[in-house]
């Protein structure tokens, strides 16, 4: 009977994945997130990576480690108080070949969070763009105290920000880290990269 149970479990996991991948938007031209990056994209080359043009922000994924090398969004005054809910519908990102994106397994037990680069809060403006925010190639583990301690309060200050001053935000952010280095750390049978540390450049024009 458990071993029915689990094949069913699985079916159910799998059906739902095919499902999440089918409901996934194609990136957009990457000419189309100009206005995400006005100042450049940055200099950041890795061997095996990938440009992503999403409708809410633009991001260079790293294939290797499994997370985004950086992340440009903008927080507009009409953007920045989005009512739509938030959904939690982490999904690998189709848009990768198999195995390039991280999925939600490799963080299951791993003690880390699924972390956004481009917060969910200033995606939630657009159902089809808040999901997309949680699409794994805006993910890098954070451990919980960060995730859900400072770095949301800047997520937070940052739309109190462009609330008060009435006009657009850039905000860059991503991740330290080295993939060939020994003591670099890995999560999940993908074999997610832990980053050493965040950055987060808030551009005030």
């Amino acid at each position: 009977m458990k071993k029915i149970f689990l094949a069913m479990l699985l079916l159910s996991a799998a059906v739902f994945s095919d499902a999440a991948n089918a409901q996934q938007r194609p990136p957009l031209p990457a000419a189309q997130c100009a206005q995400h990056v006005p100042y450049g994209q940055p200099q950041v080359t890795k061997p095996d990576a990938a440009l992503i043009c999403r409708q809410g922000y633009f991001l260079y994924h790293d294939n290797q480690a499994k997370i985004p090398a950086w992340v440009a969004w903008n927080v507009t005054p009409e953007h920045v108080n989005g009512c739509i809910a938030r959904t939690n519908a982490f999904a690998a990102d189709a848009s990768l070949p198999k195995g390039k994106s991280a999925t939600p397994a490799d963080y299951a037990g791993s003690g880390y969070d699924q972390g956004h680069l481009a917060n969910d809060a200033h995606q939630s403006w657009d159902l089809a763009v808040e999901k997309e925010s949680f699409l794994m190639t805006n993910m890098m583990p954070q451990l919980p105290g960060l995730n859900r301690g400072i770095w949301k309060l800047l997520e937070t200050a940052t739309g109190a920000w462009v609330y008060s001053r009435k006009h657009t935000l850039i905000v860059y952010a991503g991740n330290v880290y080295n993939t060939t280095a020994s003591t670099t750390k890995r999560i999940g049978a993908g074999g997610v990269v832990v980053p050493d540390a965040l950055f987060k450049i808030i551009v005030d024009q």
